[in-house]
């Protein structure tokens, strides 16, 4: 039996090629037409390293542009290239600066991520590069399955498309499909808002992600372009599956994936794109005219936004949400905004640790209610500190819930902000039974994925573990 590619595009459905024609290349054979027609449009100018905010805390701010982007190509095509190339390369934050500098087309932000799949293809042997990208592959899964399962019963897992039930084809398409990623599953508050704010909106949507929706992005960091592409391929084939012919997309780093190795590479290897794909926030700017009368309730608070500016529009959209709550005043910090998400800096480890403290000291003197955060990794960084400084830290949609009415509680910066891992286990043992999580397995991943995600210890408390 031949498979194929769904897409529907405003009501009608439409057949991509057969998945397995012989004709077809393969995505990795995709993948390196894109990257090869990429390196004959690039001038080789340097624009893109001008406008890189990591070139200074990388410390190659003294490489000549034009030589550290030749290095970039050279590394792509060969695996091999000057040490300033290769630095730049690993310390890409993912900000997207790059992006808008170039006057030719290229996606620079893009050939860095081929500069490293090309570094790593390089360092190790094809079997050890699969083995690798299996392996935190399934690291991920575990804490993601373990955190959700801390926090929430069958129901609600089943609502984030996280249980077998929710795999069943509904009856009729919905109007979008909501694509959640992995991580955000482990603050699951956060998730529960988005569909809590739709389901005020009045949109239907089908919840896909968690690991069995991976975009990729884990396999390609690996090394392994191919299986990346049977990953990404897999899950997009999942989401082609709405009325509208649209993904709204929450994670940043698998909107990345998508949009920018995924899908296009998948329209040269097929001929079409199954499905358009946007970012939450920019999808709720667009509906703020529906959004503006839910906002009912007065929310006093001045705060603050905490920004990433790597998908392009996201941290508008939030600040544009944000103004028109009722009683929100937003204030500038004047803190640098840089990278993807805040997961994404810890490339540049030192460089971050003063981003946040010098970011958390403007908030406290700025006399702000609460610093707000617009991604998931941000949230799981950032919350514990509320411990230790006057404001709040939230996520933007509990900010635009409060207004609406809507609540879902933040369990994981409850558990967090204790900082004592068996305390966090004795206050979820109800949960380990009913989903039957064994307690070494849910020790480990507390100490190494919740008390251990913190870059900039709270005051007066050591690194854990």
């Amino acid at each position: 039996m031949r498979r194929y590619s769904i897409c529907a595009t405003l009501g009608i459905t439409k057949r991509l090629r057969p998945l397995k024609d012989m004709d077809e290349p393969s995505f990795e054979t995709a993948l390196n037409d894109r990257v090869g027609g990429m390196l004959d449009a690039c001038t080789r100018c340097g624009k893109c390293v001008e406008a890189c905010p990591t070139v200074r805390p990388a410390g190659i701010a003294d490489g000549a542009p034009p030589d550290v982007i030749s290095g970039i190509i050279d590394i792509v095509r060969s695996g091999e290239g000057p040490a300033a190339a290769r630095t730049w390369a690993a310390s890409c934050l993912l900000s997207g600066d790059c992006i808008k500098a170039c006057d030719y087309g290229v996606n620079p932000r893009f050939l860095l991520a081929m500069a490293r799949l090309s570094m790593a293809k390089h360092k190790g042997a094809p079997e050890e590069r699969r083995r690798q990208g299996v392996q935190k592959f399934r690291d991920l899964g575990r804490d993601v399955t373990v955190l959700s399962r801390l926090q929430l019963q069958d129901a609600m897992l089943d609502r984030l498309g996280q249980k077998s039930a929710s795999g069943a084809d509904p009856a009729e398409p919905p109007d979008f499909v909501f694509y959640t990623g992995c991580n955000v599953l482990k603050t699951p508050h956060i998730a529960l808002l988005a569909l809590d704010v739709m389901d005020a909106i009045g949109i239907s949507y089908r919840v896909m992600g968690g690991p069995t929706h991976c975009c990729g992005v884990i396999q390609l960091r690996a090394g392994d372009a191919e299986m990346s592409g049977r990953m990404g391929t897999s899950t997009v084939e999942k989401l082609a599956h709405s009325k509208s012919g649209q993904v709204l997309s929450w994670c940043p780093s698998c909107y990345v994936q998508m949009t920018e190795t995924t899908l296009p590479t998948l329209e040269r290897q097929r001929g079409a794109r199954p499905f358009d794909i946007t970012p939450f926030m920019r999808f709720l700017r667009a509906r703020l005219d529906d959004l503006k009368p839910l906002l009912r309730t007065h929310v006093p608070m001045r705060l603050a936004l905490h920004q990433h500016p790597g998908v392009a529009g996201v941290m508008e959209a939030a600040a544009d949400i944000l103004r028109a709550i009722p009683g929100v005043e937003l204030v500038d910090l004047h803190q640098p905004a840089v990278g993807l998400q805040s997961v994404n800096l810890a490339v540049l480890p030192q460089y971050k640790r003063e981003l946040q403290v010098a970011e958390l000291e403007a908030a406290r003197a700025a006399r702000i209610d609460a610093l707000v955060a617009v991604y998931h990794s941000d949230h799981r960084e950032l919350c514990a500190h509320e411990r230790d400084w006057p404001f709040q830290i939230l996520n933007v949609l509990e900010v635009i819930g409060a207004s609406m009415g809507l609540a879902e509680h933040d369990r994981y910066k409850e558990l967090k902000i204790t900082q004592d891992a068996d305390l966090i286990l004795a206050e979820c043992r109800d949960m380990m039974a009913a989903h039957a999580l064994k307690p070494e397995v849910a020790r480990e991943v507390v100490i190494n994925a919740m008390l251990g995600d913190q870059p900039l210890p709270l005051l007066g408390v050591a690194p854990y573990p």
